[in-house]
């Protein structure tokens, strides 16, 4: 079958402990449709780009650039059989639950159809965080999903429209440039190398881009790996 989304997922507002917004809309509930729009900036904006989906920590999450979130089932499905849990659509926070598309091999700036109308943009990865970890509830989260590097993708809406569950999504445009969403996310972890690379490839957009200039420059003076 082609690649598809298998679960369209959105959050509603409930309490948290995690952080001290005190109010998170990680734990997502498949829906049967959803109007994706460019929700504007990180701070000020509309938070995600699935309307009716809640975002609880909008200082680092939502945006243009973080307007919705990509996991693959096979990757869930992996982490069931390493947990020896079910873990159900929308588990990880995930807007888009997809079956036979490889997120994780997606490369900065590639475009998606989605069903009909809609085209998406893959922009970075998924960095883990403390309501992550507390709605995982497994010791060490962060640091376990963190080595393993396989986060999902952030996805800006180029297009706008109406998504479904199986809808066919198709890669329509790919970069030259061959920078994926792990090594965008080794570089931000601390892989001196891999930041290099990204940056060399000028493929994030600027705001990401200048900070992890910033920290590449501050630990090539310290001559030390990144933070």
């Amino acid at each position: 079958m082609a690649a598809h989304l298998l679960s369209l997922n959105v959050g509603r507002a409930e309490p948290s402990t995690a952080k001290n917004v005190g109010v998170t809309g990680i734990a997502k509930r498949p829906v049967e449709s959803a109007q994706l729009r460019a929700p504007g900036p990180k701070h000020g904006g509309l938070g995600s780009g699935v309307e009716g989906d809640f975002l609880g920590d909008t200082r680092h999450h939502g945006g243009d650039y973080q307007a919705v979130y990509a996991f693959a089932r096979e990757e869930l499905d992996w982490w069931a059989d390493q947990l020896g849990r079910e873990l159900p659509h929308g588990m990880f926070g995930e807007n888009f639950t997809t079956s036979g598309l490889d997120v994780d091999g997606a490369i900065l700036g590639e475009r998606w159809a989605v069903g009909d109308d809609v085209v998406l943009e893959v922009c970075g990865p998924r960095v883990p965080c403390a309501t992550f970890a507390a709605r995982m509830g497994e010791p060490g989260w962060v640091k376990r999903f963190t080595d393993i590097g396989r986060t999902g993708a952030y996805l800006s809406v180029v297009t706008g429209g109406t998504v479904r569950p199986g809808d066919e999504i198709e890669v329509v445009s790919r970069p030259q440039h061959a920078i994926t969403v792990p090594d965008t996310f080794r570089a931000f972890m601390g892989d001196l190398a891999a930041a290099e690379r990204v940056l060399a490839a000028d493929c994030l957009v600027e705001v990401e881009a200048a900070e992890l200039r910033e920290r590449v420059q501050r630990r090539q003076a310290a001559g030390t790996e990144l933070d």
